[in-house]
């Protein structure tokens, strides 16, 4: 182990949760878990209370900032509507609101799609594949709240669409 490598990267990098980190998520609540003490937990408590509790806080702490955003986007417009008398600024303005737009559109969609994972864990499917019923993971989840499925049945669903369009 070079003096650049900490034992917390090298758990990270083996699969191995760190020692200290084990049992650190048995005196906290599932929000103020870290993810490093998320991945620490043993299988055994995979969607646990604790782990619904964490993914319930990020979900609605994601799903208010798209909401603040959404806000601000409206304001914005608002400002924005005066009357630009020459051309290419008009289109620079109507090409910003466009995009602008469509990344609210994408947003909205989000929104949708994290009430969905927040009614999961209220139902107790969250975690779990829509298609096969196994357990999704952590790291998936970690790094896509809303997934309902795993890595394996996502890529066959993109195949399919791939071959055989939408």
């Amino acid at each position: 182990m070079s003096q650049t490598e900490t034992p917390r990267a090298n758990a990270k990098l083996d699969g191995k949760p760190d020692a200290k980190l084990a049992n650190a998520w048995k005196s906290k609540t599932g929000r103020e878990l870290t993810q490093a003490e998320l991945l620490a937990m043993p299988e055994a408590e995979y969607m646990n209370e604790k782990q619904l509790d964490y993914f319930r806080g990020q979900l609605e702490i994601l799903k208010n900032d798209l909401l603040s955003n959404a806000g601000e986007t409206t304001e914005h417009l608002r400002e924005d509507t005066s009357i630009v008398p020459d051309p290419a600024d008009r289109a620079t303005l109507e090409e910003e609101h466009a995009l602008e737009l469509r990344t609210r559109d994408r947003e909205r969609k989000l929104l949708k799609k994290i009430s969905q994972s927040l009614a999961r864990i209220e139902s107790g499917d969250y975690g779990y594949c829509d298609e096969t019923g196994e357990p999704i993971g952590l790291r998936r989840l970690l790094a896509r709240p809303t997934a309902t499925l795993t890595l394996e049945a996502q890529q066959r669903r993109e195949l399919k669409q791939k071959l055989f369009g939408d």
